[in-house]
């Protein structure tokens, strides 16, 4: 019985190759790109649909949409700060397709959230540190105030701060896994 429960568990965790593209050898294309491509249409058609024939004067679509842009805006900027500010579409974008992404394996039909595989948090996590330090570098005016970031509040945990560089992304990314993976592992 505990085998049996095992392999059921392993067969619904791992993801399969549901086709190979024959370029240059065979290129292996998971269920997570594929749920990803199909997050990615539900999301265009959203945004074709609820965008179409905006007006001067809002009705119930355009004032729901304009509603959500207006919430997620100030969402962000409440917690980052006016200077945040550029950083919302990025992260309105990361919300959306996580809040869908997580949801996705709710509905059943045998789809299971992109996010349950390592590498799209993996990526996840890697985009968002770059934005992040590429954004710490541009407020600290350079290379010279970038590197002297490191040394406060002092010199000596300088050693620490470098390593919370490699640390930072791979605790987003495990922690995004492992809820993701806990969940659709409980509900199944």
């Amino acid at each position: 019985m505990g085998e049996e429960l095992q392999e059921s568990l392993q067969n619904r965790i791992l993801w399969t190759s549901p086709f190979d593209v024959p370029l240059l050898g065979p290129i292996h294309i998971s269920e997570s790109v594929v749920m990803t491509w199909f997050l990615m249409a539900i999301i265009m058609v959203l945004v074709l649909v609820l965008t179409r024939n905006l007006k001067l004067v809002p009705g119930k679509r355009q004032a729901f949409l304009e509603m959500a842009v207006t919430w997620l805006t100030n969402f962000f900027v409440g917690n980052m700060g006016k200077a945040g500010k550029r950083y919302v579409p990025y992260l309105s974008t990361v919300i959306i397709y996580l809040g869908l992404a997580n949801m996705i394996g709710m509905f059943g039909f045998g789809m299971k959230p992109p996010t349950k595989d390592i590498n799209v948090t993996v990526a996840l996590a890697v985009m968002s540190i770059v934005l992040i330090e590429a954004a710490t570098f541009r407020a600290q005016g350079g290379i010279k105030g970038f590197l002297k970031s490191f040394t406060k509040p002092m010199a000596l945990l300088t050693p620490l701060n470098v390593m919370e560089l490699a640390i930072r992304p791979l605790s987003l990314c495990m922690r995004l896994f492992g809820n993701v993976l806990g969940a659709f592992v409980v509900m199944k």
